[in-house]
């Protein structure tokens, strides 16, 4: 199999329950993970399920890729475009045009990013785009701003275009750096993306800890900027219903990133950390899970209550919850 990895040593064991699934007041089902929460200094505050196993974040890995762009001289000086860099975009009109400008400023073509063609990730865009008779693309593919992000760092670097998605590349070589660095642990293992780029794995205690390291570093450093612009530009990140981007418009100065597979990481500088995996993937418990442990840091807002649980319909009506158990 193309991308198969083999990882050496400790491997992800699976989580614990973490969420149920309510219909009609019977439960029908449960969503197990892993989650880890951190305070502001780093120090264990409450766990469930496996933590220090490495799992492959996926999209969380964004922010810290990012960085280490920033390191290599990704020549940025918009702060709306590196939040770009570091999003998984719905693929609405403004990322979609924010995209094509970062290339056509590099004096590239959509032909030249890596990621494969999709329909926007985001529901309303993707309706309009088949409404329109459209199909998909690879500028409308989620992560096209962070590969463009990746062509134009190779540009500003001296570095080959070509092949710029090998994890051999030197531009690979770079990120991996980044990412270990913040992380505070050697990735475990090195898998292709659903994008095609590199996804390296960590524990989901070191995953946590790197965003509190990126929320919490000086103001001017490369992880600071990465996270200000983040911050800054909440809808660019994921869109305009994305959760993370809910998040971070109504948690002030919190961090969140979501991942394939029920992954999400989120920090708030002065109070702590939060990395989770759903194991079978499942979006719907990760929220109430997110929920359930940022609360045990004593953050509270009515974004997260809108968050706590998430309904279940029947014949169009609300019959139900997911909630969270942990």
């Amino acid at each position: 199999m193309v991308g198969t990895v083999h990882l050496v040593g400790k491997t992800y064991e699976g989580g614990t329950p973490l969420a149920e699934v309510v219909r009609s007041g019977f439960v029908e089902g449960m969503h197990r993970g892993s989650v880890v929460v951190l305070d502001a200094t780093g120090a264990l505050v409450a766990a469930a399920g496996d933590v220090s196993s490495p799992i492959f974040p996926r999209s969380s890995n964004k922010p810290m890729q990012a960085v280490g762009m920033v390191h290599a001289g990704l020549p940025l000086t918009d702060p709306a475009d590196l939040a770009l860099v570091a999003a998984s975009h719905a693929g609405e009109a403004f990322h979609l045009a924010r995209v094509a400008r970062l290339l056509t400023g590099a004096g590239l073509g959509e032909e030249a990013l890596h990621c494969p063609p999709e329909l926007p990730v985001g529901e309303q865009a993707r309706t309009a785009v088949l409404r329109a008779g459209g199909g998909p693309t690879r500028i409308q593919m989620n992560c096209s701003g962070k590969h463009a992000g990746m062509l134009l760092t190779c540009r500003a670097a001296g570095w080959p275009v070509d092949g710029y998605w090998r994890a051999e590349h030197p531009l690979q070589q770079r990120l991996r750096g980044a990412i270990e660095e913040l992380a505070g642990e050697e990735a475990a293992a090195v898998g292709v993306d659903g994008c095609g780029a590199p996804v390296l794995a960590v524990s989901l205690t070191a995953l946590a800890g790197a965003y509190l390291r990126l929320v919490q570093a000086e103001v001017g450093t490369a992880p600071r900027t990465v996270a200000d612009a983040m911050r800054a530009y909440p809808e660019i990140v994921g869109g305009t219903e994305a959760d993370d981007t809910r998040l971070m418009r109504g948690v002030p100065g919190l961090l969140a990133k979501v991942g394939a597979e029920g992954v999400i990481a989120a920090a708030l500088p002065g109070v702590g950390a939060v990395a989770l995996k759903i194991d079978d993937g499942a979006t719907r418990p990760r929220m109430p899970a997110l929920v359930s442990a940022l609360r045990r840091l004593d953050i509270d807002a009515p974004v997260l209550t809108e968050f706590a649980e998430t309904p279940l319909f029947g014949g169009g009506l609300p019959v139900g919850i997911t909630r969270p158990v942990w």
